[in-house]
């Protein structure tokens, strides 16, 4: 089954994320861009970024040419903004036709948990059963052999569904 790997990344640490999954189940990868950038430092970065995560923002996105129909697995990586899913994850979700595809999480945090996140992610794909997920805290500042193995493993689950 043919992977993508669709991210929002600011910081760098769901890139980090996204770039390994990718390697690891031969995959293609999505950057996922708002039209307007978020501010990147400093007190409106949470104001402006958790702002609108709260309020369910979904930001237009610059334009991006993937043919959906060409993949049955899709894997999400976002980082946790105010205990849920990123916006321009929430507008490619909402606009784009994500019918019978099989799906993964993976999420990234400053320390904070990633099972509201998680949850997030099921109620907007309208996901029943089980997804498997992976929540690492800042794996590109914290690199750590633990994180290549939880990255390892996840992707193995991911292979093992696919075959």
């Amino acid at each position: 089954m043919k992977t993508l790997v669709v991210y929002y990344s600011q910081s760098g640490n769901a890139q980090w994320m996204a770039e390994r999954i990718s390697y690891a189940l031969s995959a293609d990868m999505l950057r996922l861009v708002p039209k307007k950038a978020y501010p990147e430092k400093g007190f409106l970065k949470y104001f402006f970024g958790g702002g609108s995560a709260i309020i369910k923002e979904a930001p237009e996105l610059e334009p991006y040419n993937m043919n959906l129909k060409q993949y049955g697995q899709i894997v999400f990586v976002t980082p946790v903004w105010a205990g849920t899913v990123t916006p321009p994850l929430r507008t490619f979700i909402q606009t784009e036709n994500l019918k019978g595809k099989h799906f993964a999480f993976a999420a990234c945090s400053m320390g904070g948990s990633a099972d509201k996140t998680f949850a997030a992610l099921r109620l907007l794909l309208e996901v029943t059963d089980d997804v498997p997920t992976l929540w690492l805290v800042e794996p590109k500042r914290k690199q750590k052999p633990e994180n290549e193995k939880a990255i390892e493993d996840f992707c193995a689950k991911l292979q093992e569904k696919g075959e």
